[in-house]
């Protein structure tokens, strides 16, 4: 699949980029992988990490800059666009710059990769762009519609989307904030004692990327059947866990931010087809590119939505996620 093939990750230097990177480099044999990010340690941390494999190339540079993403595609056959502002407080207070990165950057990628003639655009979106009721989930929303509709634009071109959870242990996450203060015994922080997420491993997040890759026609959003828990019960298992005698408070919602998050939406459910036992695909309700023939006789999702609270994974259930996820 990427034998031999040139690979460009933009905002590949995160944690996303390394684990995607170091599976292809495990799995395949790619002629060349570009990394292209904004920021320079993220970038020379990397090239340590990999011991200056001489396949592995990196690139200064912001998916807001047009030509510099333009040039920088030159002869790559595969695109993965992973570059994002993703924090939604962040976001919340800065949304012009939210639009610059998250809509209009995802427009020059789009462009940069027709021009050159890339095989295949893969978009890395979020639950939080569905029924998005914050800066972030509407601008990945509209992010996700450009990247669908791109496959009207040029035909030797696809781009599919994938539509992810929270991935444990990135940097930033949930995780590993909890555990610094556990382990340093303050006391944890709780938005509401209500609210739940999606989690999946960066092995899983990966796996759903190259999921995408394998069989996508063009125009639909690839979703992983995922484990979903109360942020509560995360955090009542890593100080049970880690020995901490922290306690739990609760400050109230952030701006932006829902209690549960939804993968597929009650207007995208009779859209959806089952995948197989781990995926779901969400059909653009647009015949874009001839995509909803490809899917006719798959089993339809017979959910009215796919939310996090929809089914909680356990206590045990958790430890076990943590502990396999060496975290705990």
């Amino acid at each position: 699949m990427f034998n031999n093939q040139r690979i460009l990750i933009t905002g590949g230097s995160g944690s996303w980029g390394n684990e995607l990177t170091k599976q292809l480099f495990e799995k395949y044999d790619p002629k060349e992988i570009i990394i292209y990010s904004r920021s320079e340690l993220p970038q020379v941390e990397m090239q340590r990490r990999f011991n200056g494999n001489q396949k592995l190339k990196f690139l200064i540079g912001d998916v807001r800059n047009f030509h510099t993403l333009t040039e920088s595609m030159r002869n790559v056959d595969y695109v993965f666009h992973l570059a994002a502002l993703k924090h939604v407080p962040i976001c919340e207070s800065n949304p012009w710059q939210s639009v610059d990165t998250n809509i209009l950057g995802t427009e020059n990628v789009i462009r940069a990769a027709i021009i050159n003639k890339v095989k295949l655009v893969i978009d890395v979106s979020t639950d939080k762009a569905c029924a998005p009721i914050n800066m972030y989930g509407v601008c990945k929303s509209v992010g996700e519609k450009l990247i669908i509709h791109a496959n009207e634009r040029r035909k030797d071109t696809r781009f599919v989307c994938i539509r992810a959870g929270n991935v444990m242990g990135t940097r930033g996450s949930i995780i590993p904030f909890f555990r610094d203060l556990i382990k340093a015994g303050k006391d944890v922080p709780i938005t509401d004692y209500r609210m739940t997420r999606y989690f999946m491993t960066l092995k899983e997040a990966i796996g759903l990327l190259f999921k995408a890759v394998e069989h996508c026609h063009g125009g639909e959003i690839f979703v992983m059947k995922m484990p979903a828990c109360k942020i509560v019960d995360l955090a009542e298992v890593m100080i049970e866990e880690l020995g901490g005698k922290s306690k739990l408070y609760e400050i109230g919602i952030r701006p932006g931010e829902k209690l549960h998050e939804v993968l597929i939406s009650e207007y995208e459910a009779n859209d959806t087809i089952v995948f197989d036992d781990s995926y779901y695909v969400i059909l653009p309700s647009l015949n874009v590119n001839g995509v909803r023939e490809q899917y006719h006789q798959f089993e339809k999702f017979s959910g009215n939505s796919y939310s996090s609270n929809d089914k909680l994974m356990s206590k045990r259930e958790i430890r076990d996620k943590l502990k396999n996820g060496g975290f705990i």
